[in-house]
């Protein structure tokens, strides 16, 4: 995807996983919740609607295997799953593995607390367990 460039406060906020087929995975670096965002790397994507058919299909499944793989490596009492861009324009979705008890709960992550950075060490792990149960390599 040649045309493709992370918007900078997303690259600022998150540690890249790699790439699906359609999306590139991002862990944001916020250790209060595990949280997963995925990107399609098409330019000039602000809504869900603007994905042709075939990207939408795509973008749907990729989000299940993001889920997944989070939960399997989180585990959570729930998944919140939602692609706002009110802050970033460029299109993304945010799979967050919720617990009862984290800063926010019950409700939106957003805002509640400040964002935590993951010691690195800790990072470190997460990123390498959710590479394999996404069986991505790091980009």
């Amino acid at each position: 995807m040649p045309d493709f460039t992370l918007h900078p406060q997303l690259a600022a906020d998150t540690v890249p996983l790699g790439d699906l087929k359609l999306c590139r995975v991002l862990l944001s670096n916020d250790a209060n919740y595990p949280w997963l965002i995925l990107v399609p790397r098409r330019p000039d994507i602000v809504e869900l609607l603007d994905l042709t058919a075939a990207d939408r299909a795509a973008l749907s499944a990729e989000i299940d295997t993001a889920a997944r793989a989070l939960k399997g490596t989180a585990p959570c009492d729930k998944l919140n799953v939602a692609a706002l861009g009110n802050m970033v324009p460029q299109l993304h979705v945010h799979v967050i593995a919720r617990r009862r008890g984290d800063p926010a709960w019950p409700k939106p992550v957003w805002g509640a607390v400040p964002a935590k950075a993951y010691d690195p060490a800790a990072r470190d792990g997460l990123v390498t367990a959710l590479q394999r149960a996404l069986d991505i390599k790091k980009t």
